[in-house]
């Protein structure tokens, strides 16, 4: 093996290396989350994509569908990403968390996706590359019985379709 196939080898390692050590930091501080750019090696226009690079969910306050300024902002993001990739159609799911009745969160989710899909039709996005659906309490994002578990089941996820 010559030198310079063996010094191109060894930066390639270096730099697997590297990118290694990047990716088990972000999971091990949960740093790797919307916007960071860790997650450069998703495919463009991909879920993994949109969850490293744009954020994919939004939160809400306890009982309410409205959107906070923090969610108008991923949301908005998302609206950007999805202009860049128009071939990509999303589906909006609306979470809650446990307490209350399963109709009151059946409807308390679908306003929530309702919410967030309206916000992106608001900013562009045709109404046909989104829909919208509710899974209330019957699928947690966050097991527990907690305010942290709470908080975090209360959201708006965009799902890449």
């Amino acid at each position: 093996m010559n030198i310079k196939t063996a010094a191109v080898l060894a930066m390639l390692a270096t730099l697997g290396a590297c990118a290694d050590k990047v990716a088990d930091n972000a999971a091990a501080t949960g740093s790797g989350g919307a916007g960071s750019g860790l997650n450069q090696g998703a495919v463009p226009g991909s879920q993994e994509d949109l969850a490293a690079n744009v954020g994919d969910r939004v939160f809400f306050a306890l009982d309410s569908s409205s959107l906070s300024g923090e969610a108008q902002a991923i949301l908005g993001r998302q609206a950007e990403w999805l202009a860049r990739y128009p071939q990509v159609s999303v589906q909006m799911g609306g979470y809650c968390d446990e307490r209350g009745t399963t109709e009151y969160n059946l409807a308390l989710g679908q306003r929530r996706a309702n919410a967030a899909r309206d916000y992106l039709v608001a900013r562009n996005v045709s109404s046909a590359r989104i829909s919208a659906i509710s899974y209330g309490k019957e699928r947690p994002t966050a097991v527990g019985s907690d305010e942290q578990a709470y908080s975090q089941n209360r959201n708006a996820t965009t799902s890449v379709r």
